[in-house]
């Protein structure tokens, strides 16, 4: 710990006051304290610049709320907790939209107090600063920009309070990465997770899917089926792609998120379940509303927090570790020799917009990885146009039209000669046993046999043979 920190308190209670006090100045912070919201604003604004403030919730006069908006127009850098003995979930949310860092609830231990402490003011190590934070197989989160940092800091808050959050951003962000993350580093870590794309299902099977079903409910419904929100019954689902879901079924949904209950396809009776609602879409919100492609109720009920995810065009900071971080993923799961990520490749990658986001650049990575070629993989990048109308490659030679396209169809060949080649290694790895391959794959079995007819993949005496390029 520092002894520079200065920690501003403030509490109406002086018994509060020399508690909470007495515990910080054991680990040597300076603490300066008030005893009212309008103290502690005018001691900010003659001058008094701390580095974590301790705002009570519930004052006479300007209440907690009110003092934080106040103090962070005056400073708004400033760290601030609030403290409260109610956990007041309506006004734990106004204070996180108003900026507020974290919350704790009284009566705290000081083992509370100083992890919230430390974590503010940076004496502790994170995992996350900076770094790739793992969540489970093959999902991680990164946060090295100023903008993901705040989504971390917002969603560690966020996923303590139990209320519905909203997840918004262009296709590829991370917003899947982001739920998780919040399943996480909450209270219903320990329990099931389940996401449901309502784009990828029929409507028609969505209610069935999400809801289950009698016997008999309909033609085929031999046996009784619960539904995800029964599996996921003390968890966390989330609802990908929101925006796709049929009206009918998003006023169900809706009930649900009032009072828990809802009742299976062909059934009478209610079926009660507690589950923590997430909910992802890239749509356009205003657009949504009016057009009632989404119910305007629905959308305020899973709105009681958003965090809008920015696209990877404007966090490129983090484009380097997830380079890196991909190579390595992908160089031990094709059993590669991770290749070098050079100044060259780098640049190019800084300069090329990303609209596919970090799906397109873990595509890309694992093209290069493929190929081995960097200058192809570079070529790849989107070539900037010069005054006559033609295109430059990555070291500012002109390219006609025709070699810009030819560049288009080298990225799809190379595409297909990375899929050929990943489906030719499983097949090897798993002695030709087809089933076992579209498993390690994770495709299915026919989309498997369809990518062996299109590339022509056939096995010989040695077990493998391709005997046809892409």
């Amino acid at each position: 710990m520092t002894d520079a920190a200065n920690i501003l308190l403030v509490d109406d209670e002086p018994g509060m006051l020399r508690y909470i006090r007495t515990l910080l100045e054991v680990d040597d912070y300076k603490v300066e304290t008030a005893s009212t919201g309008e103290e502690a604003v005018d001691r900010v604004q003659k001058g008094l610049q701390p580095d974590l403030v301790l705002l009570d919730l519930l004052m006479p006069g300007i209440d907690g709320l009110q003092t934080l908006e106040q103090l962070r127009q005056l400073q708004p850098s400033v760290k601030v907790v609030m403290l409260s003995c109610v956990n007041d979930t309506r006004k734990v949310v106004q204070a996180m939209r108003l900026g507020a860092h974290d919350y704790l609830t009284k009566p705290f231990q000081k083992a509370e107090l100083d992890a919230v402490v430390d974590q503010c003011l940076g004496t502790t190590q994170q995992a996350y600063a900076g770094e790739v934070e793992e969540l489970c197989d093959d999902v991680f989160f990164v946060a090295a920009s100023p903008a993901m940092r705040k989504i971390r800091s917002q969603a560690a808050l966020v996923a303590n309070v139990d209320i519905p959050v909203l997840l918004l951003g262009e296709s590829g962000t991370g917003k899947e990465v982001l739920a998780r993350l919040l399943h996480k580093l909450s209270p219903r870590a320990h329990r099931t997770f389940l996401k449901v794309n309502c784009a990828a299902v029929p409507g028609d099977l969505l209610e069935s899917e999400l809801f289950g079903y009698e016997a008999g409910a309909f033609t085929g419904a031999t046996h009784p089926k619960p539904g995800k929100f029964e599996i996921c019954n003390k968890g966390t689902i989330l609802l990908d792609e929101i925006g796709e879901m049929p009206p009918l079924l998003q006023a169900k949904l809706l009930h649900v998120l009032q009072d828990g209950q809802f009742s299976r396809l062909g059934s009478r009776t209610v079926t009660k379940v507690d589950v923590r609602i997430l909910a992802a879409t890239n749509i356009n919100i205003p657009e949504a509303l009016a057009t009632k492609r989404l119910r305007e109720d629905l959308y305020y009920r899973l709105n009681a927090f958003t965090l809008q995810i920015p696209p990877l065009r404007e966090r490129k900071e983090e484009v380097p570790i997830l380079l890196k971080h991909f190579m390595s993923r992908m160089s031990e799961r094709y059993a590669r020799s991770p290749l070098p990520l050079t100044q060259v490749l780098l640049a190019a990658c800084h300069e090329y917009s990303w609209p596919g986001n970090l799906r397109e650049l873990s595509n890309f990575v694992k093209r290069y990885l493929i190929l081995g070629d960097e200058k192809l993989a570079v070529a790849e990048l989107n070539p900037k146009n010069d005054s006559t109308g033609g295109a430059r490659g990555e070291y500012g030679a002109k390219v006609s039209a025709d070699q810009a396209g030819g560049l288009k169809s080298l990225a799809r060949n190379a595409k297909d000669e990375a899929e050929a080649e990943a489906i030719t290694k499983a097949l090897e790895e798993t002695n030709w046993n087809r089933k076992q391959a579209a498993a390690l794959l994770q495709i299915s079995y026919k989309a498997l046999l369809y990518k062996i007819r299109q590339y022509g993949i056939a096995q010989t005496k040695s077990h493998h043979k391709l005997t046809a390029g892409a």
